[in-house]
């Protein structure tokens, strides 16, 4: 599956982030056959999906450092902010037998695959979404869909300084998880844009995968 990947840049909006996503779904919808993928780097923000628990935010959301903003995929709460990598797959999930698990499952297999460009083993852990290093929890997923497209995607910890915004809260609602980032496994400096382009092709790879079958 081909993916017209466009870098948006540092410290995006995160409703300019999603503006820009659900521009592109209507266009799908409209008839464009073209399926994209969008990465960026985030202003610092709290997202939550829409559930009624919100504990992973902790008590009192007012004492967070960041704005908390209620959002349409599916999770608990998560950070997003400088040094961290966010990917946008818009993609037409009707040309992958509308198997939600399965595009799950090949964001994942895509970050796993390129992480070992970098020398680093990433797997998955049962029952737990995302991409784990050992115990240490590297990237989360959070999937909407309107009409069998998809909107939102992944974020992977690139740099140091892409960790700072978790300790406030509860990752993904997961309790005592330890989150670790790309420079953190490598012991190298990586920037977020070639870590970005070096995900398109494994991207393109785990979704033709499906489109395949």
């Amino acid at each position: 599956m081909h993916l017209r990947h466009q870098w948006l840049g540092s410290k995006i909006d995160y409703n300019q982030g999603l503006e820009n996503q659900h521009r592109l779904v209507e266009e799908i919808l409209k008839g464009d056959q073209q399926n994209h993928l969008l990465s960026l780097e985030h202003a610092p923000i709290y997202t939550i999906g829409r559930t009624r628990d919100t504990s992973s935010l902790g008590e009192n959301t007012e004492n967070l450092p960041y704005q908390v903003i209620e959002t349409n995929r599916g999770g608990q709460a998560t950070y997003h902010g400088p040094g961290q990598l966010t990917g946008y797959p818009v993609v037409d999930l009707r040309l992958l037998g509308r198997d939600l698990h399965a595009y799950i499952r090949a964001l994942e297999e895509a970050l796993i695959q390129t992480c070992l460009e970098y020398s680093i083993v990433a797997t998955r852990r049962d029952g737990l979404t995302g991409v784990w290093v050992k115990d240490k929890k590297l990237a989360s997923i959070g999937v909407g869909v309107k009409k069998w497209i998809s909107m939102h995607g992944f974020a992977i910890n690139i740099t140091k300084e892409s960790l700072r915004g978790f300790s406030s809260i509860t990752p993904c609602g997961i309790d005592h998880v330890i989150m670790t980032c790309i420079e953190n496994e490598c012991s190298q400096a990586v920037s977020v844009k070639s870590f970005a382009d070096a995900s398109v092709g494994h991207l393109e790879k785990c979704l033709g995968q499906i489109e395949a079958k």
